[in-house]
């Protein structure tokens, strides 16, 4: 329901521009890289099905989003055919992978740990429930369930030591954790890292800033910091949230 030129802004506004490179430090240490190429402005997997359990869902943000970053009409509300079919074609076959990972994963080492990798708009956009325009270089995303204290804290350390102000569950809470492992298997940790995009690129231009490489060092750290307390799990962690 937009103009070629003002879907383009709205992808400027709602895609995690760049950070398949800024992660890639995880790929490089061994770890498993599991992409969503396609927009979310096509599908979110990282939202609940059940709409029910979505807050997002007020925001016209659910599975499929029928309104803007600014809540302007983006497409018209799906028929139940529809739903059944972008989540038959889209977002249960992403769940299937990253479910069938994981498995594989804790019948190898009885353990997983998920990084959730995003970036955020340096200032609030009008469909965020956090309007605060004060914010971090990094937000932590937590899950009482499955985000231990101690790595939180040792993610804190790393960004105090170097210069980049974090903060815990601002402007964003939570991290993703797959449905059939969610609040039901301690050997699956996880914790999202948002970056403030204002560090690496041009949030008018969508375009890589003289900062870029600074910001992926400081990114390449964070990941080799939370890599490294991965080595300290041992069966079931206790000192959670």
């Amino acid at each position: 329901m937009l103009s070629n030129t003002d879907l383009e802004r709205e992808l400027l506004l709602m895609t995690d521009r760049y950070t398949p490179e800024l992660f890639g430090g995880i790929v490089d240490l061994g770890g498993l890289a599991l992409v969503n190429n396609y927009s979310r402005l096509v599908f979110d997997p990282e939202r609940f099905e059940d709409a029910e359990k979505e807050i997002m869902v007020s925001k016209g943000m659910g599975i499929v989003y029928t309104k803007t970053a600014y809540q302007q009409a983006l497409r018209k509300e799906l028929s139940a055919r529809e739903r059944e079919e972008m989540l038959s074609v889209y977002y249960r076959p992403y769940h299937a992978a990253v479910e069938m990972e994981v498995q594989k994963l804790l019948d190898q080492f009885e353990r997983c740990l998920i990084i959730d990798c995003h970036s955020f708009p340096s200032k609030p956009l009008p469909y965020e429930f956090d309007q605060s325009t004060d914010r971090p270089d990094v937000c932590i995303g937590t899950n009482l369930f499955h985000t231990p204290k101690d790595l939180i804290a040792r993610v804190k350390s790393f960004c105090d030591q170097n210069g980049a102000l974090m903060a815990v569950d601002s402007p964003f809470a939570g991290t993703y954790v797959p449905l059939k492992y969610l609040e039901k298997d301690r050997r699956v940790f996880s914790i999202m890292v948002e970056v403030n995009r204002s560090l690496y690129m041009n949030e008018q231009t969508g375009d890589r800033s003289a900062e870029f490489s600074l910001t992926a060092t400081l990114i390449d750290g964070l990941v080799r910091e939370i890599n490294a307390y991965r080595f300290l799990l041992g069966g079931e962690a206790s000192d959670f949230l």
